[in-house]
Order: C-alpha cells, then sequence, then structure tokens
C-alpha cells in the first residue's frame, strides 16, 4: 500500500515516508492482535506525532507456541536512507507482569556508552518510538481485553551489517541500526530547499530591521524561548544545518546585527571551521574537544577519554570531571568566533551562544554578550 503524502519542493511534489519507529509500532502491533487473536487483520495503522495516518499490509508475519511476529518494511519517501526497505520486526510473548515490555533483538543496537537517548545496556530504540511502541500495544490490549502483559522484542534481519555504515559504531551503538523517529514522518527536502527558504525568511526578516537571530532548529527555538530571548522583538530565524550560507544571506540583506544561538553539538563543529553542520558533510565534535584540551595541558587519560565519548554531553561530563570544562568551553567560543567573523566580514557584529540541554548555557563569545547588552534582551544567565 503506497504512502502517497507529499510535500512541495520549489516546483516538484517530494513523497513522505515514515520512520524505523513507526515501523516498529505498527509491526508490534500487529504481532500482538496476532498474539490474542491468532488472526493477522489485513492492514496495521497508526496516527503519527505529524497527525498523519500511516496504513501499512503486514509484510511477513507467523506464530508459534509461545510467540507470535509482525514485520513492516521501512518507508523513505523521496528522501530514502540506508534502511529504507529493510523489514522492521516485532514479536510478542506474553508476560506474566501487566504491561508493555521492550527490547530489541537481531539487528537493533545496543547502547554502551552514556550521553544517548537511551542509556547504556539498552537496546537503541529512543525514547519517541518506545512510547509509540507501547501506546500502539496497549489498544490492543485493551480492545481485546486482555489480563496479560506484552513483551515486544523488536528486531531487523541485516541490521548489523547495515549499522556499520551509519554513524552507530562509533556513538558506541554496537550490533544493529537504531530505531529512531521523533515525528513518525519523514519529510524530505533538498539542500537547495532549503537554502531558499531560509533566504524567503531572511528576507522578510530584513523588513523589520538590521538585527537577527540565527538557530539551526528545535533545541535552539526551545533555549531562546527558556531566556525570553523571544520576547524583545527580534526575528528568530532557524536555518537547520546552514550556519555558512545563513551569515552570507543575512549579510547580503543588510543586517549588521546577527546572533548566533546553537546547541553545542552542532556550534563546536564551527570551531573547526565547519559551517555546513549535519554529521554526513563533517563531525568533528570530540576532535575539537580533545586538540584543545590538549592545547591546554591536559592529561593523555582525558584526551584519550573525550576521543572515546559518543556526544558532545559525554565529552562536558569529562571535562567537568577533570575541572577543565570552562576553560576549554572559553577557548572553543574564541574559534567560533574568529570563524563566525571571518565569514561575515568584519564590519559586521556577530557573536555566539552555546548550550547543552543537559548542562543549559555553556557560554557566549565576548560579542555576543556585547549584542545581549545593546538589545536589553534574554536571561542569558539561564
Amino acid at each position: 500500500m503506497a504512502f502517497e503524502h507529499y510535500i512541495r519542493n520549489g516546483q516538484k511534489m517530494l513523497r513522505l515516508g515514515y520512520t524505523s519507529g513507526t515501523c516498529a509500532a505498527l509491526a508490534s502491533a500487529g504481532a500482538s492482535e496476532l498474539l490474542i487473536t491468532g488472526r493477522m487483520p489485513e492492514h496495521l495503522s497508526i496516527m503519527t506525532g505529524k497527525g498523519i495516518d500511516v496504513t501499512v499490509e503486514p509484510e511477513d508475519f507467523g506464530m508459534d507456541e509461545n510467540s507470535a511476529w509482525c514485520a513492516v518494511t521501512k518507508d523513505g519517501g523521496d528522501d530514502a536512507d540506508i534502511t529504507h526497505g529493510l523489514r522492521i520486526y516485532a514479536r510478542a510473548e506474553f508476560c506474566m507482569q501487566s504491561g508493555v515490555f521492550i527490547d530489541g533483538g537481531e539487528g537493533v543496537g545496543r547502547v554502551t556508552k552514556p550521553g544517548l537517548d537511551q542509556p547504556p545496556g539498552n537496546a537503541a530504540i529512543n525514547t519517541v518510538p518506545r512510547n509509540m511502541i507501547r501506546e500502539s500495544v496497549e489498544k490492543i490490549i485493551d480492545k481485546h481485553g486482555c489480563g496479560k502483559g506484552i513483551k515486544i522484542t523488536v528486531y531487523v534481519p541485516g541490521g548489523n551489517s547495515i549499522a556499520k555504515k551509519t554513524f552507530n559504531p562509533m556513538l558506541g551503538i554496537e550490533g544493529g541500526i537504531s530505531i529512531l523517529g521523533t515525528t513518525g514522518i519523514v519529510e524530505p527536502m533538498s539542500n537547495q530547499a532549503l537554502i531558499d527558504t531560509i533566504e524567503v525568511e531572511i528576507k522578510q526578516a530584513a523588513e523589520t530591521g538590521d538585527r537577527v537571530i540565527l538557530t539551526p532548529g528545535n533545541y535552539g527555538n526551545d533555549y531562546i524561548n527558556s531566556i525570553g530571548m523571544d520576547t524583545g522583538g527580534i526575528p528568530v530565524i532557524r536555518i537547520s544545518n546552514f550556519l555558512g550560507e545563513a551569515i552570507d544571506i543575512a549579510v547580503s540583506m543588510g543586517f549588521r546585527e546577527i546572533l548566533v544561538i546553537s546547541h553545542i553539538g552542532k556550534l563546536v563543529k564551527v570551531a573547526a571551521g565547519v559551517m555546513m553542520t549535519h554529521s554526513r558533510y563533517a563531525d568533528c565534535r570530540k576532535e575539537v574537544f580533545c586538540s584543545h584540551s590538549a592545547v591546554a595541558g591536559a592529561e593523555q587519560s582525558v584526551c584519550k577519554a573525550l576521543m572515546e565519548a559518543a556526544t558532545t554531553d559525554g565529552c562536558l561530563e569529562i571535562l567537568d570531571k577533570a575541572g577543565l570544562r570552562e576553560e576549554i568551553m572559553g577557548s572553543v567560543l574564541k574559534a567560533v568566533q574568529a570563524n563566525i567573523q571571518r565569514r561575515a566580514g568584519e564590519e559586521i557584529l556577530i557573536g555566539a551562544v552555546t548550550f547543552s540541554n543537559v548542562y543549559g548555557r555553556l557560554g557566549e563569545t565576548d560579542e555576543a554578550g556585547v549584542l545581549i547588552r545593546k538589545w536589553n534582551v534574554g536571561n542569558i544567565t539561564a
């Protein structure tokens, strides 16, 4: 059953897809239905967080003495990635304890390092997909008045070999792919289409003055709201990973005061001169922290730990324990400032603020402090 939902990309219409998390939830519902009733429905449906219904036919299913299983094929739409076409399976088994219990099996990675969505030891099934699976299975349990709990094991034949072509091994996720998705839907969009959209928004913002705040996405937006930067009348533009392009556009549109507010996971790359921050193009996060720490005289054990860290929050935890976080963040931010200033030009007042979802405010460049005081908005110490 084709998934016929589209978005416009310039003059083209691109087909949406659905995430591995959506597939896992659908397969879990199908396996649970089969386990309880002995029958597999012709179609499986779920309402995603995006508000789009996904209805599919089960691709494979069966039963044995103790369990039932069902598979749904991942459809990436016109933004197909390496997991497109994989069959995502779920096996359902009764358990005496009430509730829904979720784990990963063959081809689903297992977390080995701290700082990811799931703690070490857990299957790499992220929080939103776990919630989708749980809610889907609970609906089946309630529908049939089943008095038992159900254990769901998500597995992906071939997932281990596919995962070797992803960032999972570097992140400390071993043995398979991750089950992901925040909205349940994959939205394709070309780089140029995104840049064109950013240009339109910056052009509109230029009508209000020569000050602008640039932020990559939802994390930045949430942080801006939390510190009150959204109440000062200064336009906030979401720029995805296109920091360099956004700075170029803003300068060309006449902006003379630019504040970049970004999660450290993206901004730390800018310290190395990376202006397109998607991990497909560059991922030098731990290398930046390690090199700045080494120059500051950090012990070899600290540098080694930084190179083995899975995330920026993991790096920050290491620096915290070594008493180096403030010094290294200051060094990183100086490098960030040099690179964004070079991109914008010396006549532009530009600065950067960075934060972590775990640690909150991490710091700002001197120029960012000048802008914030001048604009008299927000509580930057939040």
